[in-house]
């Protein structure tokens, strides 16, 4: 065998493998809704005696109009019992489908819940990794794209497994022969549906994931229009995509072109099998071997034995098709929770903090160097410390271990001498309230956006936080004043107005830790005035962090940290800093030279 042969036999064996992780991924998902599937099963299952009476009455009523001659009236019996079976088999048709419907829309709700769970939990840090577009489109489509596998592939699969059993069972003792032949023929189709398939599980599975990254890529392009139009980059951008949605037809005609050999094939054996029977049921009556009714009984179960396998066929694909979408969404719910140990509700911490510490800080992102390492710093009520440095010196990261997205490898933070691994996540997130520079506002009104920390909140005391913040002249001025509805990321107001309205719930929450990501950046010199003068006032009577940007903004904190390559390079306050004439002093001058500094990291 040669070294090509081996790694395609290789290569094909860890897919089949990762094909039978997904599926078994798939099937846990069934949890809780194993009875709802047995009971969908249960009832298909009832269909069969009704299928054999149907079969039974009609072969009853064609003998005995066609072979003895008896008139309507004679058969009139049948003919209404035969309705009834009609009836009652559609009632049953009915009655499953919908108990597989509610038992795959159960399904797909929990599902999403899970992994809307897991991003959450996960905290920013980890769902920051994540294109925005890939996300929503696992969410949506793919979730969806599940629908099927559950409500029509499962249920289906276990009938095929029961009914032309069922249905052997009652062929044997009428025609031996013919239940000999549709037993040996059976087992084919499933084996060249499931052989052709092999091939339509990789494409299905291709074409499932450049649908994400074109999902993914067309969604970070309309959010980036802007830019591109400023750039005039919107018309390579659009080739891009033309070029993403090109592969995507051609993936997607190669999945139908195997689907459409698949079913043909399922369709062929099927046929050749029923056609088998129906020739040699033809040759035994007209050599007089078999009467008409049991042999025409036959030949009437005969379609009914292949349709279960042939209804399998169908929904193969959207087994294949499940298992293609379940690949992005496996990554998203094996993200690992924020650690913040063993923290409950009875801390101890029942009072504003007066003070919060970290000593010796570190924490490291997947194993690389140190993002944060060995860093100190004291937060007092009222007493603003700031963060500067160059981009990637671990701000932000820092940032994060504060409000809890994180938590640190090495060293620990203590608020009022309490442990914060101690403290109840959801009662730590209670007290933090973090504005960063570009601040997400929702669709709906400018009260509700507010209200986002403290939905109870009366209208007195969002009037009043939008007034600490400097926002009620611009809000009262608006059409609708309170109940003015702007769009997503706060479309319709400008850079200035969100992060007063952003700033409005850190006053309305009253949290006790607030973390500033530079608000002031991007601003006029008016609205950056009016966003200055409500940070002092947010930081008269809090723990309040800064991440600067521009320097100016720093320049009344207590206390100053430089950070550099994770490490404090250098503490103090503005003006001893500047009179110690290092690194600080030279980023300052760098910054007056240019008006210009740092990142967002």
């Amino acid at each position: 065998m040669s070294d090509e042969s081996r790694t395609q036999g290789k290569t094909s064996r860890q897919a089949s493998r990762q094909r039978r992780g997904i599926e078994a991924w798939l099937r846990a998902r069934l949890a809780g809704e194993r009875g709802g599937l047995a009971v969908v099963f249960a009832v298909g299952v009832l269909d069969a005696p009704l299928m054999i009476g149907q079969a039974w009455l009609l072969a009853l009523i064609v003998n005995a109009v066609a072979i003895e001659q008896h008139g309507l009236a004679a058969v009139m019996p049948w003919l209404w019992g035969l309705l009834g079976l009609f009836a009652a088999r559609a009632a049953i048709s009915v009655f499953k489908d919908g108990l597989a419907f509610e038992s795959a829309a159960r399904i797909k709700q929990r599902l999403r819940d899970d992994l809307f769970a897991r991003l959450v939990a996960a905290g920013p840090a980890a769902a920051g990794k994540q294109r925005s577009g890939a996300v929503a489109h696992g969410l949506a489509d793919a979730v969806e794209a599940m629908d099927r596998y559950y409500r029509d592939y499962l249920p289906q699969m276990l009938l095929a497994a029961m009914l032309p059993i069922v249905l052997l069972l009652v062929i044997f003792p009428s025609d031996w022969v013919s239940g000999v032949i549709l037993l040996i023929t059976a087992p084919l189709a499933p084996f060249f549906m499931v052989l052709i398939g092999k091939g339509t599980e990789t494409l299905n599975q291709r074409q499932w994931r450049r649908l994400a990254r074109m999902s993914a890529h067309f969604f970070d392009a309309i959010e980036g229009l802007t830019t591109l139009k400023l750039f005039g980059a919107s018309r390579r951008e659009l080739e891009a995509v033309a070029a993403m949605a090109e592969g995507y037809r051609r993936d997607t005609l190669a999945v139908l072109r195997l689907a459409f050999v698949s079913s043909l094939v399922l369709e062929f054996l099927t046929t050749l099998g029923i056609a088998m029977v129906a020739v040699y049921i033809g040759f035994r009556l007209y050599y007089g071997e078999m009467a008409f009714w049991p042999g025409l009984f036959v030949l009437l179960l005969a379609p009914e034995f292949y349709r279960p396998l042939r209804d399998m066929g169908a929904q193969y694909h959207a087994r294949m098709e499940a298992i293609g979408a379940a690949e992005g969404l496996i990554e998203t719910a094996a993200l690992e929770p924020v650690d913040r140990g063993a923290g409950d509700d009875r801390s101890g911490l029942t009072e504003p903090p007066q003070q919060l510490a970290c000593r010796g800080l570190s924490f490291a992102y997947d194993g690389a160097a140190p993002v944060v390492e060995g860093v100190d710093l004291t937060l007092r009520r009222g007493r603003p410390v700031a963060l500067v440095g160059p981009s990637g010196a671990g701000k932000t990261t820092l940032s994060y271990l504060l409000l809890g997205f994180l938590r640190p490898q090495a060293g620990s933070i203590e608020v009022d001498g309490i442990d914060l691994a101690a403290i109840s996540p959801e009662v730590w997130l209670q007290r933090v309230a973090w504005v960063p520079q570009e601040p997400t506002l929702f669709h709906g009104t400018i009260a509700d956006n507010i209200r986002l920390g403290r939905p109870d909140a009366d209208d007195a005391a969002v009037r009043q936080a939008a007034r600490q913040a400097n926002a009620d002249a611009f809000i009262d001025a608006l059409p609708a004043g309170y109940d003015t509805q702007i769009g997503d990321h706060g479309q319709g107001l400008s850079g200035g107005q969100r992060q007063r309205v952003a700033l409005a719930r850190a006053f309305l929450k009253e949290a006790d830790l607030v973390v500033l990501d530079e608000p002031s950046a991007a601003l006029d010199p008016a609205s950056e005035a009016a966003v200055t003068e409500a940070v002092e006032r947010l930081a008269a009577d809090r723990l309040v962090l800064m991440i600067a940007h521009r320097l100016d903004t720093v320049r009344r904190a207590h206390e100053i940290l430089l950070l550099d390559q994770g490490r404090v390079a250098e503490r103090g306050d503005h003006e001893t800093l500047m009179a110690a004439g290092a690194d600080y002093a030279r980023l300052w001058s760098l910054y007056r030279a240019d008006d210009v500094f740092g990142g967002a990291r």
